[in-house]
């Protein structure tokens, strides 16, 4: 079965530019987990995903290689940062992709592309020879066609790797077991926070006519709360977000000259000595307080 890479996963003999200039002759000299758990099981390479610069973005119009469109709309965006893996899906370009999330950089691209996404259980899949941008929420995962596709794309890429010290220590799973039992006994949990002011109403009826649908199968739909929703992008800026250093122009400066669109990344590479702890902070305040 042919598949593309997203190209943040290394791949012995090809080049690996996280859609970055700083990265454009980079060729990988080892694969990454994934890609050998995709080559061992058959599956060949057409070629290399585009994406949001370092996994950078949600839009994959921020790309040294130019933007990706979506091809159901070529005004529209695809999605990011995955964006390169919907869309080749979504043109019929590759049955599957793999693709990487860390805030949603698999499922918002497969919605916006109308394909399928997974972002599996962290740890699932190794994250060795991915190249990496939040280590504490990146996972990799499949984008196909269908659940199914899915699924069994899934069966391909999940799995222990001793050189990934996150990954799961568990027996094998078939993700593909139960896609054709029945729903009876379900519980689908409907987050109320979701469904609030702003929610497009085409998007209400499409998720309306699947719950429809669902209970129609025997499962029971369930309203339920995420109090804490609101405070999920604000957490995920502070663990994933790389923040401009404007007291280093030579650093930034050299960033620009790689790259337009690299400079926040550039500048979190080089660090500073923590600063002496002062009479009015602690030295980790000081610390933070340097680095914001």
């Amino acid at each position: 079965m042919p598949l593309v890479h997203k190209d943040l996963f290394c791949q012995q003999g090809w080049k690996t530019s996280c859609g970055s200039k700083m990265l454009d002759n980079f060729v990988s000299p080892y694969s990454a987990h994934v890609v050998e758990q995709c080559a061992a099981a058959g599956m060949v390479t057409l070629g290399r995903a585009n994406m949001d610069e370092f996994a950078m973005g949600s839009s994959n119009e921020n790309s040294f290689y130019g933007a990706v469109k979506n091809p159901w709309d070529l005004n529209a965006i695809p999605g990011g940062s995955s964006g390169g893996s919907a869309a080749a899906v979504a043109a019929r370009l590759a049955p599957v992709a793999t693709a990487t999330d860390t805030g949603g950089s698999i499922r918002q691209p497969a919605s916006h592309c109308g394909v399928t996404g997974i972002k599996p259980t962290y740890g699932a899949v190794s994250r060795y020879g991915m190249v990496a941008y939040a280590s504490s929420l990146d996972q990799g995962g499949p984008i196909a066609q269908t659940a199914e596709d899915c699924a069994l794309m899934l069966n391909v890429m999940a799995g222990f790797d001793a050189r990934d010290s996150t990954s799961l220590e568990r027996a094998k799973e078939d993700y593909a077991r139960d896609l054709n039992q029945s729903l009876s006994g379900l519980k689908v949990g409907l987050p109320k926070e979701y469904f609030a002011a702003g929610l497009d109403a085409d998007v209400a009826r499409a998720v309306d006519n699947a719950v429809a649908e669902l209970k129609k199968l025997g499962a029971e739909a369930v309203e339920i709360s995420l109090p804490n929703t609101e405070l999920s992008i604000p957490a995920y800026y502070v663990i994933a977000r790389p923040r401009p250093r404007p007291t280093c122009p030579a650093t930034t400066a050299s960033a620009t000259a790689i790259a337009p669109r690299t400079t926040r990344t550039w500048s979190t590479c080089t660090r500073r000595p923590a600063p002496k702890a002062s009479a009015t902070r602690s030295s980790a305040a000081s610390w933070w307080a340097a680095m914001c």
